[in-house]
């Protein structure tokens, strides 16, 4: 039992360790010897727990994931009910849980990243369910019509990510970023009010 237990702190250390580099330097920019020195163990060490540097990018994204969602309190991405609430609600989860990770898809943008290693298959079924939360709210009349739920999923994407991910650009057109908390309660209020504005149901008499 030792052994095993040891062995399975290794191997949370080596992730944690490819997680830290993967997320700062991104999938090119990482190397397997960094990793190995942020872990303080051997380079060889790491190819006897992983095949290589796309099996440790895979684990690492699918392991974030899952430590994200079991980090709620309700063990699953459930949406508020009020659609006003979705962008607050996101934005929070954004600040409390995926700032490090959310760094690494920006990184995405401009890195040449293997198939199937960047955790695409359990990433699109969450933002899946928000489209799909998205059409069922408008099917109970709580979303305009002839609104796009995938649209309105990725604007509310954008909003609740970019201030995050591009701080110096945040910084220059508002003088603030997201690390002072005023700013972070001014940015969530700001995302209420457009919210309110976009789900407002017109009433027909």
């Amino acid at each position: 039992m030792g052994e095993i237990r040891n062995a399975e702190r290794t191997r949370g250390t080596i992730l944690q360790a490819a997680k830290e580099e993967f997320f700062e330097k991104g999938y090119t920019g990482a190397r397997i010897e960094s990793i190995a020195k942020r872990a303080g163990v051997n380079k060889q060490l790491i190819y006897h727990y992983f095949k290589g540097k796309d099996e440790l990018i895979k684990e690492t994204i699918n392991e974030t994931i899952h430590e994200f969602i079991s980090s709620l309190p309700s063990g699953n991405l459930a949406l508020p009910a009020n659609p006003v609430h979705i962008a607050e609600f996101r934005l929070k989860l954004n600040l409390e849980h995926l700032r490090d990770f959310l760094k690494f898809t920006a990184w995405e943008a401009v890195d040449e990243v293997p198939e199937n290693v960047n955790g695409e298959k359990i990433r699109k079924r969450i933002l899946q369910s928000y489209n799909e939360d998205m059409k069922s709210k408008q099917e109970m009349g709580l979303v305009p019509e002839g609104l796009d739920p995938a649209f309105i999923t990725l604007m509310l994407s954008s909003l609740t990510n970019y201030p995050l991910l591009y701080g110096n650009v945040t910084r220059m057109i508002t003088g603030h970023t997201l690390d002072e908390p005023e700013f972070q309660q001014q940015w969530a209020s700001f995302l209420r009010t457009i919210s309110e504005r976009i789900f407002r149901i017109e009433k027909t008499h």
